[in-house]
């Protein structure tokens, strides 16, 4: 990490004025059954969608706050990636797809029987979102009751 006089003026501004939420508690719910017998999601925020579904949209005042659904039996190839930020490089995806969203790797540990299965469906949002409270009081939500509708017991999130 770059020290803050070796930034422009520009991002050290950035960086030392964001906006970052702070919570009293972190929510937690222990895992009620062997990782064996349990069902994994995957989430992201590499701003991930199917082939021929709507990318998300960057001039969305404070973010795009939507999510898209990717179900699980994807192809590599016909998940696309559509999150744009400044400096946010694309290249390491585009060489492999588990770096920013593992689906071989969770196949691989269904097949060791490491974890019992995977979702029908993993969520992907967009990273980059400087107003978070949309995620966080509407999508958000929306998709941890999908996970729960699914009977999901836990989430993999992957962060970019």
């Amino acid at each position: 990490m770059p020290r803050l006089d070796a930034l422009s003026e520009v991002e050290r501004k950035t960086i030392t004025f964001f906006p970052c939420m702070e919570f009293d508690g972190t929510p937690w719910v222990p895992l009620d059954k062997p990782l064996s017998e349990s069902k994994v999601a995957l989430i992201s925020t590499a701003g991930l969608h199917v082939r021929g579904d709507k990318p998300f949209i960057s001039d969305f005042k404070g973010g795009d706050p939507s999510f898209r659904v990717i179900p699980s039996n994807s192809k590599p190839g016909d998940i696309l990636q559509s999150h744009v930020s400044i400096g946010f490089d694309h290249t390491g995806f585009y060489k492999d797809i588990n770096i920013a969203f593992p689906i071989d790797r969770l196949r691989e540990l269904v097949e060791r029987r490491v974890i019992g299965s995977v979702s029908e469906n993993y969520y992907s949002f967009m990273g980059a979102i400087r107003d978070p409270r949309r995620v966080i009081d509407n999508t958000g939500p929306e998709v941890a009751q999908l996970l729960k509708d699914e009977g999901v017991d836990l989430a993999f999130l992957v962060p970019i």
